[in-house]
């Protein structure tokens, strides 16, 4: 056993060392937005091999005094979603040995009915986030090396095998395979040693959701395993792209953002070398009349100062603005608003204008529309009805004078119409005549 995974260290190692000479001068082939997931390679496979032991770091009771080492191997595929973020899957397999010699212990002594077990981990399927810690540099801005951290859950199937120490050695569940919950915990880190190749070494602590892994269930206690494992990992996609989880953005960023101050400085000293191009940015650094147009886009040269200008350097045109007229109202006017108001009758108890009104009212129409007037209209009623309906009566008799002189021409934002009821009688409302009187529609003109 011991001989068998010297071998398998000294072939990784040599991977490593062989492959250490192109991760040298492998840096990506282009510059991608550090943001944009398609720019990379985010699916990658993996193998692994290493050893298994029915313990873990984290202490806690055994079922066997004396755990021994034997082989695991596995693989999986990951899918990367961001630089620090995967989901990976997980198959392995391996056996599983401890016993409880005295003469050979490495725990506390067990007082156990059973001296040793073997358990074949037949097959085991997980799958978990993958969480990168952070990725480093070294000797360039190319990231090497990323540390990670897992976690997840799957299934198991095993085959445990029990010697008691009578030395009867029993296959546990007629022969089948138990089926368990197990829960990976894993801490690791990759190398990339070669464009799309990675070294993957790490330590998986697995725990079970029951005891009987070795096939002495002491509860409620349940059983665990470790797996140390090294391995390679392989990026599938585009060989052009970089892999996802080893791209620093801001590294990135930082390289974007450099080629293009060095391609912006080399045009600039080009530019030195060649007339008509200086010629054009002496222009453009020069306003020679100060009108904060550059004498490239100025139109207008010589623009006197203190002259507002466009953007090509030409004076603005100069606002006129023109003095409102203010038309005195005259005598005339108000008899034609007196006519009106005079002749304006209404349908009983209704704000339907009577036809015998319309003629006026056309005269007052002309008078807002030619004379460019506004005109406020108050509604009033007498004291018989409600406070609400006189209210409402007033309102709707004068928006339907206000209706009629729109209809006529007149612009309807220079009209106000307001009901006030029976609250402003001009006469009193114990007689008819009085009441006659406060039924009215009031008209006010003004510029």
């Amino acid at each position: 056993m011991k001989t068998k995974l010297k071998q398998s260290i000294m072939l990784l190692s040599a991977v490593a060392m062989a492959s250490y000479a192109s991760a040298q001068d492998m840096g990506n082939t282009s510059t991608p937005e550090p943001f944009s997931k398609s720019a990379f390679r985010t699916w990658s496979f993996g193998v692994t091999g290493g050893v298994m032991a029915p313990t873990v770091v984290t202490g806690g009771r055994n079922d066997f005094s004396n755990w021994e080492v034997n082989a695991g191997y596995g693989g999986y595929i990951k899918k990367q979603f961001t630089h620090n973020f995967g989901i990976q899957g997980d198959f392995f397999r391996g056996t599983l040995k401890a016993d409880n010699e005295t003469s050979n212990t490495n725990g506390p002594v067990i007082n156990s009915p059973y001296s040793n077990f073997e358990t074949e981990i037949k097959w085991g399927g997980t799958l978990s986030a993958v969480y990168n810690i952070g990725n480093f540099n070294i000797l360039s801005r190319q990231s090497y090396i990323t540390p990670y951290v897992s976690a997840g859950a799957g299934l198991m199937g095993f085959q445990p095998t029990i010697t008691d120490n009578n030395g009867v050695t029993t296959d546990l569940n007629n022969g089948e395979n138990y089926h368990e919950l197990v829960v990976p915990v894993a801490v690791g880190v990759k190398f990339m040693v070669a464009k799309g190749v990675n070294l993957d070494f790490g330590y998986k602590m697995n725990f079970m959701d029951a005891d009987n892994l070795d096939g002495y269930r002491r509860e409620p206690s349940s059983d665990k395993f470790s797996y140390g494992y090294g391995g390679l990992e392989f990026a599938l996609g585009n060989k052009t792209k970089p892999q996802l989880a080893f791209a620093n953005p801001a590294a990135i960023l930082e390289k974007n953002y450099v080629a293009k101050y060095d391609a912006l400085k080399a045009e600039l000293d080009a530019a030195k070398n060649d007339p008509a191009m200086m010629d054009k940015v002496n222009k453009l650094a020069t306003d020679s009349d100060g009108d904060g147009v550059s004498d490239y886009y100025d139109k207008c040269a010589d623009t006197p100062k203190g002259v507002a200008v466009d953007g090509s350097g030409c004076p603005l045109p100069k606002a006129v603005v023109e003095k409102p007229v203010t038309y005195i109202i005259t005598d005339e006017d108000k008899k034609v608003v007196a006519d009106a108001i005079k002749n304006l009758e209404f349908d009983f108890n209704k704000a339907t204008i009577r036809s015998s009104s319309y003629a006026t009212l056309d005269k007052v129409a002309n008078l807002i529309v030619s004379k460019n007037l506004s005109l406020k209209l108050a509604g009033h009623t007498d004291s018989k009805g409600s406070d609400a309906y006189n209210m409402k009566l007033s309102k709707e008799r004068a928006e339907s004078v206000k209706a009629y002189l729109v209809s006529k021409g007149a612009n309807p934002s220079r009209i106000e119409a307001t009901g006030y009821g029976e609250t402003q009688p001009i006469d009193t409302n114990a007689t008819e005549q009085g009441r006659q009187n406060n039924r009215r529609v009031e008209f006010t003109l003004f510029n």
